[in-house]
């Protein structure tokens, strides 16, 4: 499971706790040009991010390069600039060599209409970048919100209460290469405050809806005319995340309840029960090898 890393990425140790050979994912120069995939990480905390995808991409049987790529209109509050500066990238730079994959992450902004989020012009030239240069993209969360606003017009609306928990989910074609070896239902983490609706989505003649859950709506969006995925929730959470969102909340907000299907036995002094992993970790391999396919 080869990976090429920035050197000192605090992932690294994080991953080799996990039993996750560091030693064996990093790959010498002079080998086959590997798999080439940026992540625009908008979350605050960098690290935890990084590591929440790192650790899925690592599955993938296929060498991967990855690196970060930040934005140059938007200062980040809670991660070191040190850290910015070692180990993320302008658009610029990472321009310089083939980019075959995208993800872009979601951000803490979804009560903000697009417009005023202040690094939104930059980020629409990054996916009009992304559109003419990568293969393939994820757009995850809000992120897949803005991809579908920019590219598509479709807007997003609030909801009454935060979607928080871990919701069964249906793929709808399980023929396609991104469902490879999935069962007939998953489960994807929701943690949102703002929809998109399915009627404004089955308008665009270039949009497929290809998961959706009876309760917490459209789940993957993907375009017909590009390998470009629009993920509503959050299958690269690690099994405490949902924790922490609920207990930072408790007490500030009154829109959020209980994480529905998360706790053992609906009580937070029990633990997650972790029920989504394997098909995130499925998800993210088919989506790499897909890319390597095209």
């Amino acid at each position: 499971m080869p990976l090429r890393l920035p050197d000192g990425l605090p992932a690294i140790d994080i991953l080799k706790r996990e039993n996750i050979d560091i030693e064996e994912m990093l790959v010498k120069k002079d080998d086959k040009r590997p798999i080439r995939i940026v992540i625009l990480n908008l979350m605050p905390f960098k690290a935890t991010t990084e590591t929440d995808f790192i650790r899925l991409l690592s599955h993938s049987p296929l060498p991967m390069d990855i690196s970060f790529l930040k934005l140059k209109s938007h200062t980040s509050k809670h991660t070191p600039q040190e850290h910015m500066d070692r180990f993320y990238h302008t658009l610029e730079e990472v321009n310089k060599e083939q980019v075959d994959g995208l993800i872009v992450t979601g951000a803490p902004v979804e009560d903000i209409p697009f417009e005023e989020v202040d690094y939104w012009r930059e980020l629409q030239e990054i996916f009009n970048w992304a559109h003419e240069n990568v293969r393939s993209t994820l757009y995850i969360c809000w992120a897949a919100q803005a991809g579908l606003y920019h590219f598509y017009g479709i807007p997003k609306y609030p909801l009454p209460k935060k979607m928080f928990g871990i919701f069964p989910t249906t793929p709808l074609k399980l023929n396609l290469p991104l469902f490879r070896g999935f069962d007939d239902v998953f489960r994807m983490p929701q943690s949102c405050h703002t929809e998109v609706r399915r009627e404004d989505i089955d308008r665009i003649d270039d949009l497929e809806v290809i998961a959706e859950s009876a309760e917490s709506g459209v789940s993957i969006i993907r375009s017909r005319s590009r390998q470009d995925f629009f993920i509503t929730g959050h299958m690269e959470y690690a099994p405490n995340t949902l924790d922490t969102e609920y207990r930072r909340d408790l007490g500030k907000r009154d829109d959020v309840e209980l994480p529905k299907y998360y706790y053992r036995e609906d009580n937070p002094e029990n633990g997650p029960l972790v029920t989504w992993r394997a098909h995130a970790n499925l998800l993210f391999t088919n989506w790499v090898m897909g890319i390597n396919e095209m």
